[in-house]
């Protein structure tokens, strides 16, 4: 068996600090990692990321393939610690929140490997000093640098990193498949309900700027508004397979997947004014939102329309308050929400209801890989499983 051998993140790598900015660099330039992009997630999605200013990135702040950003410090001791590594050779930088970490030799240490190991509960208790391995307020160079980590031979070192990357893998294109699959129902809606170009459209007279027979009707006419909460609390245990957050942190798991149909939820305060759903095994938004259902003459509302009719209505804009932005009932009530024909919105339900089945499949499978995965890292990263290579 391979001998693992123990070092100090200082001995084999290099720490800094990402950048420090006002408001006005934020613009096309540089795509910036922030505390808000870590999320669980294993690499950056970068088509998200916001830009900055290429003039505020010195030639030292980019990062480069194979470095691993922490979040060094943020409100929610949640997310500090957390890490994921950066897998493509496009110019990003990092923020002020955050640290990089970049090993010294990857012919002897693998980023690939060494980003898993991060991940492991083992690591966080070194890293954070506690039993449980969470709720330091910030993330200190000293601090990250300071902690031992076992790492086996290289070969070791890559075979770990290959089998973990398989679960990576097949999530990355579950989520891909999600986004096709979100992309394409919010195409449909676009093109039969934003540019009118429904079926039938040829003959349909416009009488308002609306197709006659549409109707423009107070938003509270057509939706009721409850205040979360969904989920009973009685129904929350540790280990529950779904995570249930409030405003800004994970309150909870919940136990039953299927008791409910799935709800369109808008945050009122955290997430003021985002339009979320409901589906298995994706994060719960409940407390601090609002959960809309149609009034019972417009029960044909189904979820794919309400989803995507929302998304087009700007929420965030009639949030109040400057510095905690709040979604209120009297800050929904004067919008207008245009209604169209009921057969026409049966018939984009019926096409786009099988998209939001396969995305729930969807979901389900990366929860079984994601469950798979984690508990296969600890065996791997503590030396359980022998590797013999000739």
């Amino acid at each position: 068996m391979s001998e693992w051998k123990c070092y100090k993140l200082n001995e084999i790598s290099s720490l800094s600090n990402g950048i420090n900015f006002d408001k006005s660099a934020y613009t096309s330039g540089v795509k910036l990692i922030g505390v808000s992009d870590f999320k669980n997630r294993i690499h950056p999605d970068y088509d998200s990321l916001q830009e900055v200013d290429s003039k505020v990135v010195k030639s030292g702040d980019y990062l480069e393939k194979g470095d691993i950003v922490f979040v060094r410090s943020n409100g929610n001791k949640e997310l500090v610690g957390r890490c994921m590594m950066i897998d493509r050779d496009i110019p990003v930088t990092y923020s002020g929140f955050c640290i990089k970490l970049r090993l010294n030799d990857k012919k002897i240490f693998d980023p690939v490997f060494f980003n898993y190991l991060f991940k492991t509960r083992q690591f966080k208790k070194s890293m954070t000093g506690t039993a449980v391995g969470a709720n330091i307020q910030n993330l200190s160079q000293s601090r990250l640098g300071s902690c031992e980590v076992n790492v086996p031979d290289i070969e070791i070192q890559k075979e770990i990193a290959t089998i973990l990357s398989r679960y990576d893998s097949l999530i990355e294109n579950y989520q891909k498949q999600i986004k096709l699959l979100e992309e394409a129902a919010q195409r449909l809606y676009k093109e039969w309900f934003v540019d009118l170009h429904f079926p039938g459209h040829e003959n349909a007279k416009i009488v308002d700027g609306v197709p006659e027979g549409w109707e423009e009707k107070s938003i509270m006419e057509v939706f009721d508004f409850k205040y979360g909460k969904i989920l009973p609390t009685k129904d929350f245990v540790k280990d529950g397979p779904i995570p249930v957050y409030g405003a800004s942190k994970q309150i909870g798991r919940y136990t039953k997947a299927n008791c409910f149909e799935p709800k369109v939820l808008i945050g009122s305060r955290g997430n003021a004014g985002f339009v979320h759903r409901t589906i298995e095994y994706e994060t719960y938004v409940t407390n601090n939102s609002f959960i809309v259902e149609p009034c019972a003459n417009y029960g044909y509302l189904k979820l794919p329309f309400i989803f995507e009719s929302f998304k087009v209505l700007d929420f965030v804009a009639i949030c109040t308050g400057a510095a905690q932005p709040q979604l209120t009932l009297n800050s929904i009530s004067p919008l207008k929400y245009i209604v169209p024909m009921k057969d026409l919105i049966i018939r984009y339900c019926g096409i786009t209801t099988c998209y939001f089945c396969k995305i729930a499949l969807a979901y389900k499978q990366i929860h079984l890989l994601t469950e798979a995965r984690d508990r296969l890292l600890p065996r791997l990263m503590s030396s359980e499983i022998e590797f013999n290579f000739k």
